[in-house]
């Protein structure tokens, strides 16, 4: 395996090692051992004992080479006969090798301990002839070999657990992250429409009808009077729409009657400001008006509003038709005009009008088109009577 410890964990594990070392030693020199332990030559015992000392310091570096420097130091220890300090530090080996290592090698560490544990009982059995032998077997056994096996994947799981709770806190936060910036722009859009809508059909109206007075020198006192009073008229209208804008975006949470809320029977109101900025408008309604829901009654008036300011804008002062026909689950709106031959837009258009109105029809579930025709343009929204959820 490949070195993964640093300079500073390096120190710190040889470290470690050199104390776990010192510590066996003086346990070797008191004395502590049985007489069984005594008659062994003590450079069997410090080779185990540097064995399984020398795997503690390369634990963070190579798992294989820990794994297999402190195998080798306890079976060594084990064959000369068993002290203290070179099982208690094996112990370590396993448990690092278990933590840090592959799930595979846990899982291959789990079953290679109980098998050993389980085989030095039966050997005890054997050799000892009583079942107290076998017990004292068993239950060292499993406290060297099985426990830090054990004890590690119980760890591992935790920290593993720990690790996919954070992912998946993260996760959840971007995800909010993602919602609340979609959340936003949706309602960036949604103001762009409405702030749209309600300057250009006033402001259109005044730009046309100015400049028609000042490039006309030949209009009558009572003309030029009138136009100046329609233009004054789009003025104030644009205005108080702007300033319901303006409280709609200071009101907290959401209101429940939406000041800038306009509906499909208010469509005569447009129809009369087309008509006195000269744009010769007819309204035709056919069925029996039905209850709307608000955002459908909204999308219908703006659509029938942005549709009058292009046909004044871009066609000149022809001729225009707004027809609303009310059935049982949708009202069809119908805007044609004709474009007078000749006539180019005095005001420079962007194509926002037809995106806001193809948006507002697919927001509520509905159909929008809009195209040339022989002689003029129309403009053609079908929507449902109530949202489609």
């Amino acid at each position: 395996m490949r070195w993964t410890g640093t300079r500073e964990t390096t120190r710190i594990d040889l470290g470690v090692a050199l104390l776990a070392f010192s510590g066996g030693v003086v346990l070797l020199l008191l004395d502590v051992y049985s007489d069984h332990v005594r008659r062994q030559p003590p450079t069997i015992f410090l080779l185990g004992l540097g064995l399984v000392c020398a795997a503690v310091a390369v634990r963070r570096g190579s798992l294989a080479l820990s794994l297999i420097l402190g195998t080798a130091g306890f079976v060594v220890d084990l064959i000369s006969g068993p002290t203290l300090a070179t099982p208690l530090i094996y112990t370590e080996n396993l448990y690092s090798a278990t933590i840090n290592g592959s799930h595979r090698l846990s899982r291959i560490l789990l079953y290679v301990s109980v098998a050993a544990t389980l085989a030095l009982t039966a050997a005890a059995l054997v050799l000892g002839g009583n079942l107290s032998s076998g017990a004292a077997v068993l239950l060292i056994g499993g406290l060297i070999l099985v426990s830090p096996v054990v004890t590690a994947i119980t760890v591992r799981e935790h920290r593993d657990r720990a690790e996919a709770a954070r992912e998946h806190a993260e996760q959840v936060a971007l995800l909010a992250e993602m919602d609340r910036r979609a959340a936003v722009n949706a309602e960036r859009t949604r103001m762009a429409r409405e702030l749209h809508d309600m300057i250009a059909n006033h402001f259109s109206a005044i730009a046309i009808q100015s400049t028609a007075v000042l490039s006309r020198e030949d209009l009558d006192r009572e003309t030029t009077r009138r136009i100046l009073t329609t233009i004054r008229e789009n003025s104030v209208l644009g205005l108080a729409e702007m300033r319901k804008m303006i409280d709609l975006l200071r009101q907290e949470g959401d209101p429940e009657d939406e000041p800038t809320r306009h509906r499909i029977a208010d469509v005569s109101q447009l129809v009369e400001r087309a008509n006195a900025a000269g744009l010769s408008t007819r309204l035709k309604v056919d069925g029996e008006a039905r209850e709307i829901s608000a955002a459908i009654d909204l999308a219908g008036y703006r659509i029938v509003q942005e549709a009058l300011t292009n046909a004044l804008k871009h066609g000149g002062p022809g001729d225009a038709t707004v027809e609303i026909a009310f059935g049982e689950e949708q009202v069809e709106i119908l805007v044609d005009n004709t474009i007078v031959p000749g006539h180019r837009a005095g005001l420079p258009g962007s194509a926002a009008g037809l995106v806001g109105m193809k948006e507002r029809a697919s927001l509520v579930g509905g159909d929008f088109t809009a195209g040339p025709r022989e002689g003029g343009w129309q403009v053609r929204a079908v929507l449902p009577i109530q949202e489609k959820r």
